[in-house]
């Protein structure tokens, strides 16, 4: 007898049901994340004034969270490989939101460092978590679109951040004894560990742990996992083992792709306020309705160039191109003489070329690497990666100090933007369709 499941139909069904399962958890818990990771931005309209911060202090505080994040992300996510997503993803969110809270104590310069730093290590094992566990649940020729989906939150939390943060600034000032900066900080911290409490009950760690699955759409799910294991190359720049991924030099040269596109999207999002607050207005809650323009374009951009790649079932030029996109944009609101809104039409431009690149790009390294080699694989090109969320927000503000314009950092960014184009184009050649 044929099961019906087999039909095209209902495996789409069967994958619906996974998705609605478990993926608007995974969304929310990156939008908490995010908000916590980058908020320090709107902080800065007046924590850096309370504070006599400069903004090369500024600039390396918001970096050095991806110090942090860089050390303990590869075992983080070894660890999650062993206990399972719901107990560790769980956890960390809790603690992560206490961190973040807890920066509203910040008096200077050194609890600021120390703060970001301790907020890197908590927050480390969560993304790199979040793609390898996507791995246990989708097939590679799904796993653009479900990226897609996740990431989405990144310019869903700056669309959510830009008014909430820009009425917390505006409205909190001086209430209970904090100031404004400290509320933000507060406010938007413990979110995060209620939804960590939450994550402990909702989330499936794999296919056949799912209660709310058939027995035989579990091994409709598997089936095609272990056909997807089955296609991918054998060769030395792939493996299975833990070793094999350091080995790779596909993974290195994919860790400076990730380096170009992070640091494109972190001089976006930490100096995004200060750009528009230094081109078009200095009311904290009219910079922050303003923020979400960028990031609301970006959803509908990412999503459908993640489901245009899906379709295709090609993944180098969709990466190439939108990084040449996000070169081309960044270099033009570098531009000298140019209008607030005209450079803000560069950045919303810039900022959805960024989104199209994170929504395609991990199928490439999930295309080559299995099993332990995957869990460290992933981790070791986010850490590589992640890196330009210090480098890049700390030359920014190096260079504005020196400069007092955004003119050379922007120029940098676009040169990054280049470098992910070209690495796309080298290493996607063996994994640029998916079977």
């Amino acid at each position: 007898m044929t099961n019906s499941l087999s039909t095209p139909r209902s495996e789409a069904a069967v994958y619906r049901t996974i998705t609605w399962r478990i993926m608007p958890c995974l969304f929310f818990c990156y939008v908490l994340a995010y908000v916590d990771r980058v908020n320090v931005g709107f902080a800065k309209l007046q924590m850096q004034q309370a504070l006599d911060m400069s903004d090369s202090v500024y600039g390396l505080g918001a970096g050095i969270f991806f110090i942090g994040y860089f050390l303990f992300e590869v075992p983080a996510n070894m660890i999650l490989q062993r206990i399972g997503a719901r107990l560790w993803i769980g956890p960390l969110m809790m603690a992560w939101g206490v961190v973040s809270a807890c920066t509203l104590f910040v008096q200077g310069a050194a609890s600021f460092y120390a703060l970001r730093f301790l907020l890197g290590i908590v927050e480390s094992g969560f993304f790199p978590g979040v793609i390898l566990y996507l791995t246990y649940w989708y097939t590679q020729k799904r796993r653009a679109r479900m990226v897609a989906v996740f990431m989405s939150a990144v310019p869903i939390s700056g669309m959510v951040a830009g008014p909430i943060s820009g009425w917390i600034l505006a409205r909190m000032t001086d209430v209970g004894h904090l100031s404004a900066w400290q509320w933000l900080f507060l406010l938007e911290g413990v979110p995060s560990v209620l939804a960590g409490l939450v994550v402990l009950f909702v989330l499936t760690d794999r296919p056949s742990k799912a209660r709310w699955l058939a027995e035989d759409e579990k091994r409709l799910v598997l089936r095609g996992l272990e056909e997807d294991e089955a296609q991918k190359p054998k060769t030395s720049q792939s493996g299975h083992r833990l070793v094999d991924a350091f080995r790779s030099v596909p993974v290195w040269l994919l860790g400076l792709a990730y380096f170009g596109m992070s640091a494109g999207n972190y001089g976006i999002t930490f100096w995004l306020p200060q750009i528009i607050k230094d081109t078009i207005t200095s009311d904290p809650q009219t910079i922050g309705w303003i923020s979400v323009i960028p990031w609301a374009v970006s959803i509908v951009a990412m999503n459908v160039w993640g489901h245009h790649s899906d379709a295709t079932g090609e993944r180098r030029w969709h990466l190439a191109l939108a990084a040449a996109i996000g070169a081309a944009a960044l270099a033009a609101s570098a531009m000298p003489g140019m209008s607030g809104t005209a450079g803000l039409a560069a950045l919303v431009v810039a900022a959805s070329a960024l989104m199209c690149q994170f929504a395609v790009f991990w199928a490439l390294p999930t295309a080559m690497l299995s099993g332990s080699a995957a869990a460290a694989g992933i981790a070791w090109i986010n850490s590589i990666g992640n890196l330009a969320g210090y480098a890049s927000p700390h030359a920014v503000g190096f260079i504005r100090d020196r400069t007092h314009s955004m003119v050379l950092a922007m120029l940098a960014l676009a040169c990054l933007q280049l470098m992910t184009a070209v690495i796309a184009l080298v290493v996607g050649r063996k994994t640029a369709r998916t079977p």
